[in-house]
Parts: structure tokens; C-alpha cells; sequence
């Protein structure tokens, strides 16, 4: 199995991590990729450079022998779209099972994203689900957990994509936009991150100004 969790990162926490140790701990994995994404232009500025999200990952998973960082997003040119990435790893991989881990807020808006319905196709989705935290799929959407759900983990390694997996967890309640804003108004944030990331974020005084 080829385990893929991707986003900004900006910058990556605790509950980042927490997601992707439930995951590895429950499919049993060797290896969980983190794929940090391009941030979109009018996201960027005056964010932090592309090195400085990739060192706060390196730091956070230093500890962890089965994390790996997959930078194939920030080394194309181009839209940073997962289409281009899941393809990419299919055409290595034609019959290996592929995770494509994801919290529960992008699966609901999953028809947002680009080609979303070959996205399902070339892997299974493996979304995080926090107690109390339900889908709210419609439309196509629904139709397509309809077919796709399955129950048991077991399933996902008898093909290579095309499947959904509910993974139910505790989600530590923290979001990145959070974290930016606290350190902007000098509220004390460690608590919410790794210790390497918090000192990496202090070191090089990162996210004191305005987003």
C-alpha cells in the first residue's frame, strides 16, 4: 500500500500528525507520504517561502521512521492539483493499492476539487471522521459514497483504487489559521505543535506579520 497525505502545511501540527498516525497504526503501514501542496498566488503573500514549509515538515517528522515527505507538488510548474499527483503515482504503481488520506471538510466539498470523480477512481479515500463528525455529501457526491463506501479496511488492499473508508478517530481540534493567528497576536501556541516545528517558528520568526 502507497499511504498519501497532502496539504499546506502552513504550518503542519499536531493533528496533522495525529491523523497520520491513526492511519499508519490502522492499515498497518510501512511508509505515510506527506505531500505538501503549492500555495495558490493569492494565498502567498506575504506567507512564508515554500523552504520554510518543507523544513517544518522535515522537523516534525523526524521522530517518526514511517513518515516521508513526497515533494512532487512543489517541484511542478503548474496549478498544484492532486489529479496530477494521483496519476503520477498510478502510472509507477498500476496495482498497488493507493491511500489518499483526507479530513472530513475537504471530503464535503470534494466535488469542488479539480476532475474529482478520477481522483476516486485512481485511489481509495481514506477520510478522517472525528466522533459526532458526519458526511454531508449530496448530489453526486452521495451517489458516489453510496457505491464506493466499504466497512472493512481489508477491502482496500484487494484493489487498487475505487474505494471510501470512514476512518474514525480523535481529531485534535486545531487548524493552521489558528496557529498563524495566535503567533501574530503573541498568544503562546506550543502546545499545538511539535516541538521541532515551535522552534523552527521561533527561530526564524516566522508569521509575526499580517497574512
Amino acid at each position: 500500500m502507497i499511504a498519501i497525505f497532502g496539504g499546506t502545511f502552513d504550518p503542519v501540527h499536531l493533528g496533522h500528525l495525529n491523523m497520520a498516525k491513526h492511519c499508519v497504526k490502522h492499515f498497518n503501514l510501512t511508509t505515510l507520504y506527506f505531500m505538501p501542496c503549492a500555495i495558490p498566488a493569492h494565498k502567498a503573500a506575504p506567507g512564508i517561502s515554500t523552504e520554510h514549509r518543507v523544513a517544518m515538515l522535515n522537523a516534525a517528522i523526524t521522530p517518526y521512521p514511517y513518515f516521508q515527505l513526497d515533494l512532487r507538488e512543489l517541484n511542478r510548474s503548474g496549478p498544484s492539483y492532486s489529479l496530477l499527483s494521483l496519476q503520477e503515482l498510478r502510472a509507477k504503481n498500476p496495482d498497488t493499492p493507493l491511500l489518499f488520506l483526507i479530513g472530513m471538510d475537504s471530503f464535503n466539498n470534494l466535488e469542488r476539487w479539480f476532475e474529482w470523480q478520477t481522483i476516486t477512481q485512481l485511489c481509495h479515500l481514506v477520510v478522517f471522521q472525528r466522533p459526532g463528525l458526519k458526511s454531508t455529501a449530496h448530489g453526486e457526491l452521495l451517489a458516489y459514497q453510496q457505491a464506493a463506501e466499504c466497512n472493512n479496511s481489508t477491502e482496500l488492499t484487494m484493489q487498487a483504487g475505487g474505494k471510501l473508508y470512514f476512518l474514525a478517530g480523535e481529531e485534535m481540534a486545531i487548524a493552521s489559521s489558528d496557529i498563524r493567528k495566535a503567533i501574530k497576536n503573541g498568544i503562546n501556541y506550543n502546545e499545538l505543535l511539535p516541538t521541532g516545528v515551535s522552534q523552527y517558528i521561533q527561530t526564524q520568526q516566522l508569521y509575526l506579520s499580517g497574512e
